[in-house]
This record gives structure tokens, sequence and C-alpha cells, in this order.
């Protein structure tokens, strides 16, 4: 066994990439303060090929130096706009036939594994780092998800939960 080489991995130019089909999913950043996690979310809707991400309220935006540090470039080829309220953006994804769907502990969450994500077009909401998704924007969520978690922390980091969110609904 040998580690393939970059020419090896048949990447797309960031062109070719653009016109590609995309999953039907939006990821929506409420108000995250980091902009290693805003970067990170970017290079990781690039490997999942999400249609695109809505980045609101406080959360950076493009052009960053946090942000490409580590997008390593997915900020240029990932689809993104921004809001300043979150729920102007959700109110805006669901008429476009959006379901919403938080990523949170609450009472009614249904754990990742066992969530109903047959349904597309989704839209994901991820929230700050320390306060989470906003209650207000927890009440327009058709249901939330929350990622089983064994230790005492009970969280995990914003650009971690993506990923984990992002490939149980889309393996």
């Amino acid at each position: 066994m040998r580690k393939l080489r970059n020419a090896e991995l048949n990447r797309l130019t960031i062109s070719q990439y653009k016109n590609t089909p995309k999953n039907r999913v939006v990821v929506v950043l409420d108000n995250v303060r980091s902009l290693y996690n805003v970067g990170s979310v970017f290079r990781t809707s690039d490997a999942f090929s999400i249609e695109k991400i809505v980045l609101c309220g406080i959360t950076g935006t493009p052009p960053h130096k946090e942000i490409r540090k580590t997008a390593i470039g997915a900020e240029k080829s990932v689809e993104w706009e921004y809001a300043e309220k979150t729920s102007d953006a959700i109110a805006l994804l669901k008429t476009q036939g959006y379901r919403i769907v938080g990523v949170e502990q609450t009472s009614a969450s249904l754990e990742l594994s066992k969530s109903l994500f047959q349904v597309e077009p989704i839209a994901l909401i991820f929230g700050n780092e320390v306060d989470g998704v906003a209650d207000e924007i927890l009440s327009e969520c058709d249901y939330c998800v929350e990622i089983p978690q064994f230790g005492t922390k009970h969280s995990f980091n914003i650009s971690v939960s993506v990923a984990l969110v992002l490939w149980e609904l889309l393996r």
C-alpha cells in the first residue's frame, strides 16, 4: 500500500467543480465566532459538494486570512451568501422548499442516525460555539438532530459537527 500522489486524486478544478451537480443541502451558520471554524466548514462543504453556505449574523465572510487558512481554497469553490438575520435566511429557504433542520441538543431532538434525512432539499442550522443554535431559530426548525456523545463535554467543535452530520446525511 502507498499513499496516492496529488496527481492521482483526480481533483476537479474550481471551474469544473462549480459546473458539477450539487447535493441539495445548505449549511447555515448561526452566529459562528471563529473564522477558522468558518474556513473548515467551507472545506468540508466542498468535500461533500453541497449547494451553498449561508453565513449569518456575526459569522465572518470571505475574503479573510483565517478563513482562507483552513478553507485552503474552498471559499472560492463553494457558493455562499450572507444574511444579517438567521431568521430571514430560514424564511427564504422555507419559501424555496427546504426542510429546516437544527443541529442541537433539545428535548425533542432525534439521534443523528435515526433522523429523517431522506427528504431533500434540506438546510442544516449550526449554531454559535458557546450558545449553540439560538432559541428563536430552533422554533423555526422542522426538527432537530443531535450527535450521540459519550464523554463529559457533550459538544463537538462546530467544524467537526458539520462533517459528522454531512457524512451521515450523504452516505
